[in-house]
């Protein structure tokens, strides 16, 4: 038995029912669901005197097709085209420090979430997670600021300024909240210049490496961009 209701995109019953009251000939509507496959159905109404209504039938049910089958739902507009990469954000506030907190309340040592506590960066970007081997494409620079009393949340401000690889020159802009007790945080890419001039996309980004007697952290950023095609 293969009722029409599972079919794999949602078809209006109506029409079909139309088709075969239109289409002389054919078999009467059924009380019940049909038991055939849907090409039967069209090969009796095709096999109908009025070729008229049932060429109707057949068009209005092939643009119900088209109208339900989904989009793919990662498919970039037209004249632009999705990049993915992916670097490793090495913030160090121990030793030869790339982070410096600039600015912060009588309260913020005594906050347990470091609440009010504004930090400028000029952090490196690796190709890989160890710091020490892996070769530098470019500098994370901005800043981010503790804005949560209740949890352990920053507010990201900065820049992926790339410094060598094919995107040397360009920059991706991020912004977001950073929510780090997750384990994959999302945060939203709002432009770029360069080859990433009107870029939109996300990062995710995924703890690597924790120190938390001096806060020096690695994590792996995952980048999806969309930028327009020359």
């Amino acid at each position: 038995m293969h009722p029409l209701a599972p079919a794999p995109y949602p078809i209006n019953r109506a029409i079909l029912i139309a088709c075969y009251t239109t289409s002389p000939g054919t078999y009467p509507p059924p009380a019940t669901e049909p038991e055939y496959h849907l090409d039967h159905h069209i090969y009796s109404v095709m096999a109908g005197s009025s070729s008229l209504a049932a060429l109707a039938c057949l068009l209005a049910v092939a643009t119900l097709l088209l109208v339900a089958m989904p989009a793919p739902a990662t498919a970039a507009p037209w004249g632009q085209k999705e990049l993915h990469l992916r670097v490793y954000w090495q913030d160090r506030a121990s030793g030869n420090a790339t982070v410096v907190t600039v600015a912060k309340a009588a309260s913020t040592n005594t906050s347990t979430t470091r609440f009010s506590a504004v930090n400028v960066m000029d952090d490196a970007l690796t190709v890989g997670q160890n710091m020490n081997t892996s070769k530098i494409i470019g500098r994370a620079q901005g800043i981010y600021v503790s804005d949560s009393i209740e949890t352990s949340s920053v507010m990201m401000a900065m820049n992926f300024v790339f410094i060598e690889g094919p995107y040397k020159g360009s920059s991706i802009a991020i912004f977001g909240p950073n929510f780090i007790e997750r384990k994959v945080r999302e945060m939203s890419i709002i432009g770029g210049t360069g080859m990433f001039r009107y870029a939109r996309g996300y990062v995710q980004a995924r703890s690597v490496w924790l120190n938390p007697s001096t806060a020096d952290a690695t994590i792996k950023y995952d980048i999806f961009v969309r930028i327009d095609v020359p």
